[in-house]
Formats: C-alpha cells, structure tokens, sequence
C-alpha cells in the first residue's frame, strides 16, 4: 500500500473526475470531514474505508491502494508468457520488444517480480543474439531484484550470468557461478530438483571445455537421478543435450545419440527453435566422432541454416567451426577455410567467442600442415594457443600443445618441441588441482549413483 499522501491524492483525482462532493463520497458510511482529512494525506486509511471509497469511485481496491489497475500483474504474467513464447517459435528481436514494453510497465507500477521475469527474457534474447555484455547486465539486474527470494528463485539467472560468461570464454568463472549456486541450494537445505537439474546442466558445457571431465560425468549424473523429479519438460530436455556431451567423452556414442534425440522430440514438440538447432549442432558432432562425416555434415548444415535464420549469429559461427572441420576431414579444404574466416572476427575486446575464435584457427593450422605450409601452420597454432589460454580450455590447449610440439620437432626444433609438450601436459594436469577447487556438494536427498567421480575431481 502507498503512503497516506499518495492514497489521497489519488482518491481527490478520482472523486473529482466523477463530480462527486466529499460528502457525496463519504455517506452513508463516512463523513466529508473523514474524506477531507484522508484526501489531504493527515490519516492512512484502514481496508475497509479504501475498499468501501473504491466502490463509490468505480475502481479496485487494489488500483486506490497502490496506483497499480486491476489485474495488472495477471495481465503482465500473461505478456511474460507471449514474449517467451515468441522468442522460442519466432524472433529473438520481437521478443525483445516485447519484454521491454513489459519491463516498462512493470517498472512504472513498481512490479518487481514482474520486473525480474522482464529482466530474465531479455537476458535470453541477449544471449541468443550474442549481445554477451547486455545478457550479462539484464541477468545481474534480475538477480539484484530477486535478492530477498529463496535460491531456487534465483537460479535462472545465475544460469544465464553463468552462459553468458561460459560464450564469452570465461570458462573458469562460469564454473564458479554456478558451483557456488549448488553449494547455496545444498547447504542451505533448499534443494529444488529443478533448480539443481538447471545448475547441474549448466555446468557440464565448461567442465567439459576445461578437461574436467569426470567432474561433468558427476554432474550429468547427479542431474539424471534428479529429472524424474522435474516437470518442465524444456528442462529437461536441455539436460540431456548437455548429458551427450559427457556421454561421448565417455565413448558411448549409442547412448550420446539417443540422450540426443529425447531431447530432440522433446524440442520439436515444443516448437524450441534454437534448442532444436543445437540438437542438430550436436548430432552432428556425434556423428563426426563416429566417422560419419556425410551425415555429420548435414546435421551441422541443417543447425548452422535453422540458427542464421534466427539471427543467432554467434551460434551460427560456432556451428560453422565443427563444419569447417567436417568438410577439412573430407578434403575440401577450400570450404573449409572460407567457413572460418568469419569466425576469426568473434573474438572481440569483450572476448566474446575467443574459444571458438581459436578453434578456428587450430583448424586454418591444421589445413596448412596438410597442404605443406608448416610456417603458417605455426603461426595459427600459436594465435590458437593466445586465445584459448585468456579461457581456460585446458582440454584444447593440451590437444594444441601436441600438435604445435609435433609441428616444431618435424621441422627440427627439437628443444621448442619439447617445450610445447612440457606446457601440454601441464595443462592435462591442471584439472582437478589447480584449475578448480573442491566439487560443490551433492544434494541432501538421495539419488541413484555415488560420489566417487567428484571426488576425483575435487581433491
């Protein structure tokens, strides 16, 4: 309820818009002085006299008490649920219109779980674009308005500050992020099956970039055990996009590529463009480890066609690099190279797509040892190596390592090579050590499964 000044104001403006006198108002059940009093903001009315004062105005109680109309929060719930919506069937920019009409109006009438959602939708459009720098200030924002709410509450957007810094090749603080937001929801006894499959999810992408993979192969199974306890079904197919991934690191290809399809049939039934995309991005790199290069190529075209359609130019480009290494493995080097020039770009000041910005040029390193030009070979594994150090991915950098070690002893630089390797296998050693601190706790219920692939990972 606002303060007793602005009730009266308020009250004043109606009363006199209907042509009423203050005693005209007040009988039978108040006098004009009572009226007179409440509208010069002397008495903070009770519930009784501003819903009795709102049916003689023709209002709500709710619209005298606060300014805000009826039903507005209902009506804003509704716009949330148009403006997501459209940004999983339509365009991410009519979303964002959308959302900040909404955002507005929540603004305006002081709504602020309103304002949050509007916050959260935004972020995610952000994301989609790869307005990286934007997503990370609309998530920031919506978690400072949801300060005082429960953990679970908040989980979506320490997700999305989390990706954002994840497509940002800030691989290590991502991790943080979200470690810390399971530590919260487990060592706070608030531990949301949802919310926890969502952080769980969330973190397999830059465990698995960092080379900590057991810590990934954990938490995609700490996340299996808990989806049968999760309704929304969007969630729990982006679990098992992300579960894949630790699947195929594994060498379980069958079960990488039916996680994938649940996933899949999940996505088309709910008509999630983007997420139906990555599902093809994904499928096609199962099928390039398996050696299925046609069909990994149509996968990887049929992602990288559906996501440019949606403007989502960062995933695009990211795409268009497991392309570019499809039609290098087939020979058609030329493609290959003209796909990746445009991912160079990524690599902003803000870093944006700095890991795909050096996969990029891993694979230009690769097309120029195979064609026998070992200097430029060199110089894109070493602009790789730049590039992937700044975040993080201990995986590559040590899978880089070795080729540039390779490259630099067949050319007779014995000693250089033998540096490279030494900086190789520092970094295969780092997960686990250096790289990350103990694992976050599992959940306080049971699941199915042990502890023993965090703790390998956590010491």
């Amino acid at each position: 309820m606002d303060g007793p000044a602005e009730i009266g104001r308020r009250v004043q403006r109606l009363r006199t818009a209907l042509g009423l006198t203050q005693r005209q108002l007040a009988e039978p059940s108040y006098t004009a002085a009572y009226v007179s009093t409440l509208e010069a903001g002397r008495v903070r009315p009770s519930e009784t006299a501003l819903r009795f004062l709102a049916g003689r105005l023709g209002t709500s109680y709710e619209e005298l008490a606060t300014g805000r109309p009826a039903h507005l929060a209902t009506e804003l719930r509704a716009g949330l649920t148009d403006a997501q919506r459209v940004l999983a069937t339509g365009s991410a920019a009519e979303a964002a219109t959308l959302y900040e009409g909404l955002l507005a109006d929540a603004e305006r009438h002081g709504l602020a779980p309103e304002r949050a959602e509007a916050h959260l939708g935004l972020g995610d459009c952000a994301l989609e674009t790869g307005a990286l720098q934007e997503a990370g200030r609309h998530f920031r924002e919506a978690e400072r308005l949801l300060a005082g709410e429960p953990a679970p509450r908040r989980a979506r957007a320490v997700r999305g500050r989390a990706v954002a810094h994840l497509l940002a090749g800030e691989l290590r603080y991502a991790c943080y992020l979200l470690e810390s937001a399971i530590d919260e929801l487990t060592g706070g006894g608030l531990a949301d099956p949802e919310a926890l499959v969502m952080l769980y999810a969330a973190s397999i992408g830059p465990y698995m970039d960092m080379g900590a993979h057991a810590r990934a192969a954990h938490a995609a199974e700490l996340a299996l055990a808990l989806a049968p306890r999760v309704d929304d079904p969007a969630l729990v197919a982006g679990m098992h996009r992300q579960v894949a991934r630790t699947f195929l690191a594994e060498g379980r290809t069958a079960d990488a590529d039916a996680s994938l399809a649940k996933a899949q049939a999940m996505y088309r039934q709910l008509r999630l463009g983007t997420d139906l995309a990555h599902c093809h991005w994904m499928r096609g790199y199962v099928k390039a480890q398996s050696g299925e290069l046609d069909a990994a190529e149509r996968e990887l075209r049929t992602a990288r066609d559906m996501l440019a359609a949606r403007r989502a130019a960062l995933f695009a480009a990211q795409v268009e690099v497991e392309l570019a290494d499809v039609l290098r493995r087939l020979g058609r080097h030329e493609e290959a190279a003209a796909l990746l020039a445009p991912v160079l770009d990524l690599d902003l000041d803000d870093g944006r797509g700095a890991v795909h910005a050096g996969g990029a040029h891993r694979l230009l390193g690769l097309i120029a040892e195979e064609r026998g030009d070992a200097e430029a070979a060199e110089e894109h594994y070493v602009l790789a190596l730049g590039l992937l150090e700044r975040s993080g991915a201990t995986g590559d950098l040590a899978d880089l390592c070795r080729l540039l070690g390779d490259l630099l002893r067949r050319t007779g630089r014995v000693e250089a090579a033998l540096d490279a390797y030494r900086t190789g296998l520092g970094h295969r050693a780092a997960p686990g050590t250096t790289t990350l601190g103990p694992a976050p706790a599992a959940p306080p219920f049971r699941v199915a499964g042990g502890s023993g692939a965090a703790e390998a990972e956590g010491s």
